[in-house]
């Protein structure tokens, strides 16, 4: 975990921050000191996230944007970069829903069309334009979400199409670290089982699954994975990038 006050004085872009995960991120890295523009696709998500930080002071910024249609992550960099006088940190969470709602029905080719678009296209333009201005400025970090299994391979769908997405950005941040080194920092945080809208209405056959595969033995938290993004993004990790750091409580196969 980053120390206190560790991101004082710098901002910092959370891209799907309007629930989950990004929120978790958002509130983190605001208790660490930092100003926060949060984005997401719609303003009652945005403004609860704004809403949760713990200092109105601190949130830097509002910015709506679909990353599933096309153009949508190029139109947000140049928003970002207009309307912030600097950015130090990016964190990439945005990613698609296809578990939960109507999209849980949608057939493979659909599933991993809105994947591929959201979770790959977008982050890749994102910290690709985002990083080139960091790196152009003041330098800075950047954290991607990957998936701890992508390496390791997890049967079904579900499983075929994170392997493919988010091994992709795994992979894409490994190559990025060393296209923006040695100003702008870059890692991936790749998350085991954690309980997100999915896995608070996963059948009791899952919910015993992600507690065996965790050799701590419970589900990790949105706050777990928030945590290792604010050290990542602070200079406590100053020596670290183009690392995945898994949080996911040491999975195991059982």
């Amino acid at each position: 975990m980053s120390t206190p006050a560790a991101l004082a004085g710098r901002t910092a872009l959370v891209t799907g921050s309007s629930r989950g995960i990004g929120r978790a991120v958002a509130v983190a890295l605001a208790a660490a000191g930092a100003r926060v523009a949060v984005h997401g696709r719609s303003a009652p998500g945005a403004e609860a996230t704004v809403a949760a930080l713990p200092d109105p002071a601190l949130h830097a910024g509002t910015f709506l944007a679909d990353l599933a249609r096309p153009g949508a992550a190029d139109r947000l960099v140049a928003e970002v970069t207009a309307a912030l006088p600097g950015i130090d940190v990016v964190v990439a969470v945005a990613g698609a829903d296809v578990l939960t709602g109507a999209p849980a029905q949608w057939p493979f080719s659909r599933k991993l069309e809105e994947l591929l678009a959201v979770d790959v296209v977008a982050t890749a333009t994102l910290a690709r334009g985002l990083g080139a201005w960091m790196r152009d400025h003041h330098g800075g970090a950047i954290v991607t979400i990957g998936w701890d299994q992508a390496e390791v391979g997890m049967e079904g769908d579900s499983g075929e199409l994170f392997a493919l997405s988010k091994g992709a950005v795994m992979a894409f941040t490994r190559s990025l670290a060393r296209s923006l080194a040695p100003r702008v920092r870059v890692n991936c945080v790749a998350p085991g089982w954690i309980r997100t809208a999915w896995g608070e209405g996963a059948s009791e056959a899952w919910q015993r699954r992600a507690v065996r595969e965790s050799v701590l033995g419970r589900w990790g938290t949105p706050e777990d994975v928030a945590a290792a993004v604010a050290w990542l993004a602070s200079d406590d990790a100053a020596f670290v990038t183009g690392q995945v750091v898994p949080v996911n409580g040491g999975f195991r196969r059982a």
